[in-house]
């Protein structure tokens, strides 16, 4: 097999095509032939060296693939060759052939691609996770979403949807008329208005019910004085510190300019703080199936449809990680296998 391989941190250039040994599954995993593979901001932090949680170079990361069985290990029910599947992987998705336990692999919906089936594990469930269990959003409130053309975010958009609540949404000028389209009421581009009045003029100075913000440094304060009384603030990011390469003046500035939410602060402001890193979710397995289920079941019956942004060969991952660092994509970035 073929695989991507960090050969040691930097910018996109230390992504390499290496030769391995195929795997072979043990008596309850499957092996599944990749055809398309999920870009995650995750893997740039990888490569970068500022994600803690990663394998050392050289590495392979990846979380999300598509593909097909073809490898059953001999006490597997329910999976057999040709099943077209898509498996949360934590590592080792950048390859043409992976192993996986035979229940984390999941049936792909008939109508999806295997670009779109790879778009959904990461995204929908950090979305499902933000918007559902932390952020409890209910039908009639109002969501902010940062960076909602990406891929979380408009993931985050199709459930907030779901839920009929109100959407505002922050991305780039050019993004504004595909997000509207999308669902999106207000869109405000960062870089030209002044988010918190804008945020501020459309509630009518109350606030919104729910964050979702991805950026950190300053900004997780922003997003905490945009909340009404009774929001809910889900971070689950640090996107202002990553650059093409490493560096620590950035990353230390980032978390320097995170504020510190004390308790009596938060109870007499009636607010909440949240934070959701979907990496450190790995050993709640019944419940990482059970939303996964949700998830699929959703997108079987129409109510949700994975959007892929761009798709880059494999041969391609380093084009992958500088558009996905460009903020130039509305929706999954994605690669694909021949």
């Amino acid at each position: 097999m073929r695989q991507v391989v960090i050969t040691r941190h930097g910018g996109p250039e230390v992504l390499q095509i290496r030769e391995a040994p195929d795997p072979v599954p043990g008596p309850d995993e499957v092996r599944i032939a990749v055809r398309a593979i999920g870009v995650n901001f995750a893997d740039v932090l990888a490569r970068v060296g500022l994600y803690p949680d990663a394998p050392r170079p050289p590495a392979v990361v990846g979380y999300e693939v598509a593909g097909v069985v073809d490898a059953v290990g001999h006490a597997v029910e329910g999976r057999r060759e040709g099943d077209r599947v898509l498996a949360l992987t934590r590592f080792g998705g950048y390859s043409t052939s992976v192993v996986v336990p035979a229940a984390h692999a999941l049936s792909v919906p008939s109508r999806l691609s295997d670009a779109q089936a790879a778009a959904i594990p990461v995204n929908y469930l950090t979305a499902l996770v933000a918007l559902y269990k932390l952020g409890n959003l209910e039908a009639g409130e109002t969501v902010l979403l940062h960076g909602a053309g990406g891929g979380v975010g408009i993931a985050a958009i199709q459930l907030a949807q779901l839920r009929n609540a109100g959407i505002i949404g922050t991305a780039s000028t050019a993004k504004h008329e595909t997000l509207r389209q999308l669902g999106v009421q207000h869109v405000i581009d960062p870089l030209r208005s002044d988010v918190t009045a804008e945020v501020r003029r459309l509630t009518g100075g109350r606030g919104v019910d729910v964050v979702l913000d991805p950026i950190g440094g300053r900004h997780f304060r922003d997003s905490y004085r945009l909340l009404a009384p009774l929001g809910r603030l889900v971070v689950f990011g640090a996107a202002s510190a990553i650059g093409e390469r490493r560096s620590w003046w950035r990353a230390g500035l980032t978390l320097l300019q995170m504020p510190s939410f004390k308790p009596m602060s938060l109870i007499n402001d009636n607010r909440g703080v949240l934070g959701l890193n979907l990496g450190r979710l790995w050993t709640e397995e019944r419940r990482i199936a059970n939303m996964m289920a949700e998830i699929l079941q959703l997108v079987e019956a129409g109510s949700l449809q994975p959007v892929v942004g761009k798709v880059f060969p494999f041969e391609g991952a380093a084009g992958a990680h500088r558009f996905l660092q460009s903020r130039s994509n509305i929706g999954k970035v994605v690669l694909t296998v021949p």
